[in-house]
């Protein structure tokens, strides 16, 4: 099931190579990332279909369709997203094979890596659910409010906002990135989901990998390296949890 994971999305991550090219925008990537699962699960579920891959499969068709459109509604009418901009500078006479390897693929092969719940699913899912099941969902359901009010709550305030104003208020007051607390948590619920497979544990390298990558790598320090000289935004980042929802500091 690896190898048939690994080359759906190879075709698949290929194929947004070629529209980043002809559109001259790779942040088309970002649109892929989330269709990438969606498009990966029905690949799974087809090929060995069970109730608990296809509750999953339902989990992460709306995670991922509402991601995309989120970005896409998000990056429409506006020029290339400055990173990849950056990148298209830098990388010169290299930057389509650059592209192609350290855009596309890379994100293929960690979408197949986070994806290791659903391979593990697609290996031996069960036709019989449990109160183990209900708890991955009840996980993930936190996850998707958490990552979808948050998103729309910084779209509004993006709307309104005056130069370096810092948004505190709804989810944004307890946690400093919302939204990418729920991504995880989603993910986490969908491994819980996984459970009574031979690869269960396994599968955790799916959650930890998308842990690491938005607390450590692409996430959370892109974000707080870009306000690191916004005074309000210190002062928020000192009273508010970084990612775990908590109670605002006082002082």
């Amino acid at each position: 099931m690896i190898t048939f994971a690994l080359t759906v999305v190879a075709v698949y991550m290929a194929i947004w190579f070629l529209i980043g090219q002809i559109l001259r925008r790779n942040d088309v990537a970002d649109i892929a990332w989330g269709l990438g699962f969606v498009v990966l699960a029905w690949a799974l579920y087809f090929e060995r279909p069970s109730v608990q891959l296809s509750l999953a499969v339902i989990l992460v068709t709306v995670w991922g369709a509402r991601l995309a459109v989120h970005v896409f509604m998000r990056n429409r009418k506006k020029p290339e997203d400055f990173r990849y901009a950056q990148w298209r500078k830098d990388w010169g006479k290299w930057f389509i094979p650059r592209s192609f390897i350290q855009v596309y693929m890379l994100q293929g092969l960690l979408l197949v890596l986070i994806s290791a719940p659903l391979i593990a699913m697609s290996t031996d899912g069960r036709d019989s659910l449990n109160v183990v099941h209900a708890v991955g969902v009840l996980i993930w359901l936190v996850g998707i409010v958490f990552e979808s009010v948050g998103d729309y709550q910084l779209s509004q305030f993006i709307q309104t906002k005056k130069k370096d104003d810092i948004l505190r208020t709804g989810l944004w007051r307890y946690t400093r990135h919302p939204n990418y607390f729920g991504e995880v948590m989603q993910w986490w619920g969908i491994w819980v989901i996984s459970y009574g497979t031979s690869l269960f544990a396994a599968a955790l390298i799916g959650p930890v990998t998308i842990t690491v990558l938005i607390l450590k790598v692409s996430g959370v320090p892109m974000l707080e390296r870009k306000y690191r000289d916004n005074a309000k935004y210190q002062d928020y980042k000192r009273r508010t949890s970084k990612f775990i929802p908590l109670p605002v500091k006082k002082g």
